[in-house]
């Protein structure tokens, strides 16, 4: 791998794992009381549960799709969106965190091994390159509206 790959991977990592620029996952969730997951703020279409949720199956769509050519994506957008405001259980939120976490490393090293400017052969133009991109850029917009819905519910500093 030469210096420019190798440097071209370690940006991917860093804006798919966040911090740079967007503030992570992780911390836009710290402290957040369980109560304030599935709360829906007046003038809002959605709940910081219904954003983490909206996450994993979105990014769990994307690394399908790079590595998967039998893979089928969710009904847009029904499928991408729970209809639930709050997570059934402290499990069901533990679990999606974990999937996100989960699939999010295993997008790495597809990244990492794969060949970023190859065309999917089962696509229509994408790369895992412009997957990533897309991965990060959605997911960091998300991240963003968390922060905005715990500002609304008084709950950031």
């Amino acid at each position: 791998m030469d210096q420019q790959h190798k440097i071209l991977i370690n940006e991917l990592t860093k804006l798919l794992l966040g911090g740079s620029a967007h503030a992570t996952l992780q911390k836009a969730l710290k402290d957040l009381p369980p109560k304030l997951r599935g709360t829906m703020p007046e003038h809002m279409p959605y709940s910081i549960w219904q954003l983490v949720d909206h996450i994993r199956i979105a990014q769990w769509d994307m690394l399908q799709f790079s590595k998967d050519a039998d893979h089928k994506s969710p009904k847009w957008p029904d499928e991408y969106w729970p209809t639930e405001s709050a997570p059934e259980d402290e499990s069901a939120w533990n679990a999606a965190l974990k999937q996100i976490e989960d699939d999010l490393d295993e997008f790495i090293e597809l990244i990492e091994h794969g060949d970023l400017y190859q065309k999917l052969p089962h696509g229509d133009g994408q790369t895992i390159l412009r997957e990533a991109l897309q991965m990060a850029d959605h997911n960091s917009y998300h991240i963003g509206e968390i922060i905005a819905i715990r500002r609304i519910l008084n709950d950031w500093k």
